[in-house]
């Protein structure tokens, strides 16, 4: 059980933030969505998350703000930093502000949440295989 850590969602995207918020409220913690980094911010100085998981790319603010903001405060929150982008830079950027995971779209919810529970210090969880592929987040269908 999670008991009730408080992660942040930052997504613009209203099916993957949809999603995130009902696989990681059923795994137990309690969820805030944003829907871009300025959003995000607010939350972060209103109430402080145990975890935040945001996109890199974002309307209005993206994630390498949200990261260069934690910088600014006293025991920021671990970062999981998702993105559908391939480049290496990025990836880079995203570790050197302290970014604790790096996860490109499409990714399995196991994954995610493997890593939610790494993060904040919990035990994994096993989920059963029918329940890893209800819980596949992708941008677009993929053609076989």
């Amino acid at each position: 059980m999670a008991d009730g850590h408080r992660v942040l969602v930052i997504e613009d995207d209203r099916e993957i933030s949809s999603t995130l918020h009902s696989v990681l409220d059923a795994a137990g913690y309690r969820v805030v969505v944003a829907p871009n980094g300025i959003e995000g911010q607010k939350v972060i100085e209103s109430d402080p998350p145990d975890l935040i998981i945001t996109d890199m790319m974002m309307p209005k603010m993206g994630g390498f703000p949200v990261l260069e903001f934690l910088q600014k405060i006293d025991n920021p929150p671990k970062v999981i930093m998702m993105t559908a982008n391939e480049g290496g830079r990025h990836k880079a950027y995203a570790e050197m502000l302290g970014v604790s995971a790096y996860l490109r779209k499409p990714f399995a919810m196991d994954v995610m949440l493997e890593a939610v529970e790494k993060l904040i210090g919990l035990p994994e969880t096993d989920p059963t295989p029918e329940s890893k592929l209800k819980r596949k987040v992708t941008r677009r269908k993929k053609s076989d």
